[in-house]
């Protein structure tokens, strides 16, 4: 059977590859920061989700190696047979007191967070209502769930008012949206939809992955944003952006819905408890965040500097509220292209295309860090002019 499924792969492989969709993945020869080397060069990193600089911070570092002295380095175990220590509680109240929340449960990814949280909570009896935009991990954990499944236009709020009324028929209800939507960078207008939520009696939850750390005055997410603490049900979440940019992925909210999605969220019933030295260094990093507040200046400080620039040397860049700046090439085979020029002149970034984005959608998204300087956006810009001019992007 096998050989003939062989032939099926191959010939799927090229046409993805003549396709210009084919994603290769580069190596990576050193600790991931701002300043990276890839086949023994160094080169600026603008690809990462290391949002706040902390990904390689010696803080970080001697607090994951500290953790594993005296909690050792794996757990073997789920958390209801032997694998919840002390410093695991320690963690989710942290991000409850960071997100203002009742309680939070640990996942192993936030893949697994938005994977597990709507079969254990909803039935064919209820509804969930889904921004167009939503992360993958969002769409796969409502196909894993029997609701009956709505969904509105990017950040459209009257699509969703229609699909609320609609929903009406539904026992209850759910909005489900990202806080950043990871390939825009725009962030989702949550007072509107908790407004709509209350009007029309829904649950509502949001995915901070891309927009914790990052967006409000501190940096504490879209309810810092726009003042909706009390107001967001559910929160969703990562500890691989910008709280240290590992592994580990959580979901926060009402003190309920936690504890049933303990009783029953498959991904964290039937997963592995994340390792000790990961809940080492996270618990640092919300240590760091309650001292300071100079990482998120920085990192706010740098998004504006280089957007600014960049829109003012022609570029076609996404509106953005957050650390990402989706620069619009339009040309899946340019995007590659263009990502790899680049590259050559020393500046490390990736082209997105289909799948990742929608056809004819193809850009190239700069991720801004705390981690970078003045200087390094500086290069960074300087490379995106001489490029877009060779390629034709800017006349």
């Amino acid at each position: 059977m096998y050989g003939k499924m062989k032939e099926h792969l191959c010939n799927t492989l090229a046409e993805i590859k003549a396709a210009g969709l084919y994603k290769e993945e580069r190596l990576i020869e050193s600790p991931q920061q701002a300043v990276i080397s890839v086949k023994g060069k160094k080169v600026l990193n603008f690809c990462a989700n290391n949002y706040l600089g902390l990904s390689n911070h010696p803080r970080l570092i001697a607090a994951a190696q500290q953790i594993m002295e005296t909690r050792g380095y794996g757990m073997s175990s789920v958390r209801f047979i032997c694998g919840t220590q002390d410093i695991h509680k320690q963690l989710e109240a942290a991000i409850s007191e960071y997100f203002h929340t009742e309680d939070t449960i640990l996942y192993a990814a936030c893949f697994d967070a938005n994977g597990g949280v709507f079969e254990p909570l909803l039935t064919d009896e209820d509804a969930i209502i889904s921004d167009s935009l939503n992360h993958a991990s969002i769409i796969d954990g409502v196909r894993l769930c029997k609701a009956k499944r709505y969904r509105y236009a990017n950040a459209n709020m009257e699509e969703l008012e229609k699909c609320l009324q609609e929903a009406q028929a539904q026992r209850f209800r759910i909005i489900v949206t990202d806080g950043v939507f990871s390939m825009d960078g725009n962030v989702a207008p949550v007072d509107k939809i908790c407004d709509l939520a209350e009007k029309y009696d829904a649950l509502v939850m949001v995915d901070e992955s891309h927009s914790a750390g990052v967006v409000g005055a501190t940096g504490h997410g879209v309810s810092e944003l726009y003042n909706t603490y009390g107001r967001v049900d559910i929160y969703t979440g990562t500890l691989g952006k910008a709280f240290g940019g590992a592994m580990g992925g959580f979901t926060t909210g009402r003190k309920e819905i936690i504890d049933l999605l303990r009783q029953r969220s498959r991904p964290y019933l039937f997963s592995n408890s994340v390792a000790p030295a990961v809940i080492g260094a996270s618990l640092e990093t919300f240590k760091m965040l309650k001292e300071s507040n100079e990482l998120h200046d920085k990192l706010v400080d740098n998004v504006n500097y280089f957007r600014e620039r960049m829109t003012a040397a022609g570029f076609d860049i996404k509106p953005t509220q957050s650390a990402i700046c989706a620069v619009m090439l339009y040309d899946a085979k340019l995007s590659q292209v263009y990502a790899a020029r680049m590259q050559e002149e020393g500046i490390y970034v990736t082209g997105f295309y289909y799948p990742v984005v929608p056809k004819g959608e193809a850009r190239i998204r700069v991720q801004l860090s705390a981690g970078h300087t003045h200087e390094h956006l500086d290069k960074c810009i300087a490379a995106f002019i001489k490029v877009g001019k060779e390629l034709g992007v800017l006349k």
